[in-house]
């Protein structure tokens, strides 16, 4: 079944145009076989990273690719809003964008979202142990700080010292859809997007009502509890769901790395909750109000305390949301006011304890419109209000409660230019006493139906969090935004069900937000440099889905000229989906390689630099039917039980088999 949707899809056109594609079938269009000089492969074989280790894989996509153009198209094209804001096929998107889709999250059956990203092509995961510890994501290099993070178009970063996000707190039984854009898109979402920016799509009503509940058991004491229910009452969605995750868990602390530290098991609770209501007051007219929360309690070690010490946080992500999306004819206007929050409380009864407390907030009203110009080009154009605070309290060290506000006016158009199609946006953002404009200009050229090749160049920048301005002892007021630069060259192909996409990428910042040693206080004193290729593919061949991502990168600081702490030169991740008699099988191999790593040596606070080996994990999934409606799930994650660490003296998960069950009635 093929669908035909233009490359920029009215907002109102989408579901109208997907419910007529299932009333009729088409074969995809057969071509020419695949050689060697295939533009994808000519690009993959030239590009200075790629040569040494992808001439086995440039060969073997050439037969993958060349099967493909026989191979009957039978799935509906993917749709996205994040790259520019308005839906448009996934193959269109000008930025390098993947998505994962609620159907893949079920298959890979990952815990957190966290887990679920680090098979994305660009994107690295680093935490302090097992579940629920501190965990980071690197986009192209770029750390948290650099990295935006929305659910439903709100920004989640933090106004702390931190100025990252607790993504090792959000479950994904709430979660619809992922969309992960990569590289500087400051132009469109301001503040903070450097590396790329990571949107979360919290699930919404349906017009065929769905339910389920599902519950997980799993080695040191791991039990889950799950259950979603979907409908659609006259002209009201309702979406609503619940989960509850409980572990004992293990040592986050290697005790021979950390002999100080408590060995004990670091255990782990979370709960969350969802709830979406949406009012058709007419065709193409509709209010709305979302809310979530998760609560996650984290057991921890400290590594500079004594072994009996013990540390613990508990951390609470809120976020409520009203929203209208109106549509008078060529003209779509989306108003959103949100107010998210990250509080956290944080304990310690060892020789440095304290009881810290944080409260993070955002007030974000937005308003975002799109405008159809004739019959091929489309106008973008908004404002966003944002009330940023950040409250803190500590038995031991200073409090502070500051606040700012931001405002923001962006805009853009798509459309074609000759035989390609031109992408442009910009943005002026006032964030405080601190204004930046940004922009970015892309254009991509159609070599043949199925081939195009994509170039980009643009700028971003990243206001400094309320906790680096202005925290006691620590805080700097002076400090400035930091600046990127990046230009981009890509090759994309796409046939039937298959989508691969290569981009060779260079991004540079200056003025960036390090903690100098020699003042005890943040300052704009870093300068790096990323520069590399990311491939992504995603497919299915006959019955069986294939996945696969690869970056070559060299991210380095460029003050130094060491390499960045904890990034890996090279990541790759495979995967395959398979159905055999009713048993869904879905398999995932990652791969990363080696990385520095800078430790404080907990008997002489002096710094040691180290390094983490590189490690490849397989982790393996499992789903069957045993009767319509209930269906057998089963997990083994880490199969070959790797030792291996993300950060330099904290265990990660060894060998650990899941086994559930989850129950879909039927209406």
């Amino acid at each position: 079944m093929k669908v035909d949707l233009p490359a920029r899809i009215p907002a109102n056109e989408v579901v109208v145009r997907l419910q007529q594609a299932r009333h009729r079938d088409a074969q995809a269009p057969s071509g020419k076989a695949v050689r060697a000089h295939h533009p994808v492969c000519f690009f993959l074989m030239k590009t200075r990273y790629l040569r040494a280790p992808l001439g086995a894989l440039s060969l073997a996509l050439t037969a993958l690719l060349s099967h493909a153009q026989t191979t009957a198209d039978t799935v509906l094209p993917e749709t996205v809003v994040t790259a520019t804001r308005n839906p448009q096929q996934l193959s269109a998107a000008m930025h390098h964008t993947t998505v994962i889709k609620r159907e893949d999250i079920e298959r890979s059956q990952a815990h957190d979202l966290v887990t679920l990203l680090q098979r994305e092509a660009g994107l690295q995961r680093t935490q302090n142990g097992g579940v629920g510890t501190v965990s980071s994501v690197f986009m192209r290099g770029a750390p948290s700080l650099q990295t935006l993070v929305l659910i439903d178009g709100v920004p989640q970063n933090k106004q702390d010292a931190s100025g990252a996000v607790s993504l090792e707190h959000l479950m994904l039984e709430n979660i619809d859809r992922v969309e992960i854009v990569r590289g500087n898109v400051s132009a469109i979402y301001g503040s903070g997007a450097i590396g790329g920016v990571i949107q979360v799509f919290t699930r919404t009503g349906s017009r065929v009502p769905s339910a389920s509940v599902g519950v997980e058991l799993g080695p040191r004491s791991t039990r889950k509890l799950s259950a979603q229910v979907s409908t659609q009452l006259g002209d009201t969605s309702i979406s609503a769901g619940a989960s509850r995750y409980l572990t004992d868990g293990f040592s986050s602390v290697n005790p021979a790395q950390f002999p100080t530290a408590n060995p004990d098991a670091d255990g782990y609770a979370n709960t969350s909750f969802n709830l979406s209501l949406a009012q058709q007051l007419a065709p193409r007219h509709q209010v709305g109000f979302r809310m979530s929360r998760s609560t996650g309690d984290t057991d921890y070690d400290n590594a500079y305390g004594a072994p009996a010490d013990l540390q613990s946080s508990t951390t609470r992500l809120s976020q409520v949301s009203l929203f209208a999306d109106n549509t008078w004819g060529d003209w779509r206007s989306q108003v959103t006011l949100s107010e998210q929050s990250d509080r956290s409380l944080n304990r310690d009864d060892g020789l440095f304890g304290s009881i810290d407390s944080f409260r993070t907030s955002a007030t974000v009203l937005g308003w975002v419109n799109t405008l159809a110009l004739g019959a091929e080009w489309q106008a973008t154009a908004g404002l966003e209000r944002q009330w940023q605070r950040v409250e803190t309290g500590s038995t031991v060290y200073s409090a502070y409660d500051v606040k700012r506000q931001t405002t923001a006016v962006f805009g853009g158009v798509e459309g074609p230019i000759g035989a390609g199609t031109v992408q442009v946006n910009a943005r002026h953002d006032k964030v405080g006493d601190l204004t930046e404009t940004t922009g970015y200009l892309g254009y991509s050229m159609p070599l043949s139906e199925q081939v195009k090749l994509i170039a980009s160049t643009s700028t971003a920048f990243n206001a400094p969090p309320l906790g680096y301005l202005y925290a006691p002892d620590y805080g700097n007021p002076a400090l400035r935004p930091e600046q990127a630069s990046s230009h981009e060259v890509g090759a994309q192909y796409e046939q039937g069900s298959h989508l691969l996409r290569a981009t060779w990428f260079t991004t540079r910042v200056k003025d960036q937000l390090d903690y100098d040693a020699t003042t005890f206080a943040f300052a704009n004193i870093g300068r790096t440099r990323n520069k590399g290729v990311e491939l992504s593919y995603k497919g299915t061949l006959g019955t069986t889905g294939l996945r696969a991502s690869l970056t070559l990168q060299d991210p380095v600081n460029e003050v130094t000229g060491e390499s960045l702490v904890r990034r890996a030169r090279t990541l790759w991740s495979v995967g395959v989906s398979k159905t055999w008699s009713g048993v869904a099988v879905d398999a995932d191999l990652r791969h990363s390689g080696s990385r520095s790593d800078r430790y404080s040596d907990p008997l002489t606070w002096s710094a040691v630099d180290t390094s983490l080996a590189g490690f490849t994990v397989l982790d393996l999934a499992m789903s069957y039917q045993l009767q319509p409606g209930l269906e057998l799930r089963a997990r083994i994650d880490n199969v070959s039980d790797a030792d291996y660490q993300t950060v330099y003296g904290f265990n990660q998960q060894p060998r650990s088999l899941y086994v559930g069950l989850t129950w879909r009635p039927r209406f």
